[in-house]
């Protein structure tokens, strides 16, 4: 089984949510169920069948979540090396073409925002970067074409 690997700040959010999902949410879909109960004939009771679909939903997530949190691998931000590019470091590239500098964060599948240069290193540019040291310049591949980055610079 291949491992997940995510920052501390991730693997807490992660368990975090999986508790609150256990407990609170559980018990207030319980609550639910209970109360749609009170109104009578189950086959016609849309509060009662809505209440069974959000328990579905929440077990299924609970199930998700467990499997995630068991696979997860807590990267140690003292351990993130800088020589090349890995997961858990942020990389300053020149885009060649454009002649742009942009700065990405190399993260998990599980943290990837956009609106932040987060990007995974399954993501096309990610692979692309991952293993490369600075000044290497790779050429990434994407479904609307390729381009040429070079990079500058690599820290934690």
């Amino acid at each position: 089984m291949a491992g997940i690997t995510v920052t501390q700040a991730k693997y807490d959010e992660l368990v975090n949510k999986l508790e609150y999902l256990e407990s609170t949410r559980r018990k207030e879909i319980s609550d639910a169920i209970k109360l749609a109960r009170e109104f009578g004939d189950l086959s016609e009771n849309a509060e009662y069948s809505a209440a069974k679909d959000e328990q579905v939903a929440n077990e299924t997530e609970i199930a998700r979540l467990h499997d995630t949190i068991a696979q997860a691998i807590i990267i140690d931000e003292k351990d993130i090396n800088t020589d090349t590019v890995n997961i858990g470091n942020t990389v300053k590239v020149l885009d060649v073409e454009e002649n742009e500098e942009i700065v990405y964060t190399i993260v998990s599948t599980l943290e990837v925002n956009s609106r932040e240069n987060k990007i995974s290193n399954n993501s096309p540019v990610g692979k692309a970067l991952v293993g490369h040291g600075k000044n290497d310049t790779v050429s990434v591949q994407t479904p609307g074409g390729s381009f040429v980055l070079k990079i500058l610079e690599i820290s934690k």
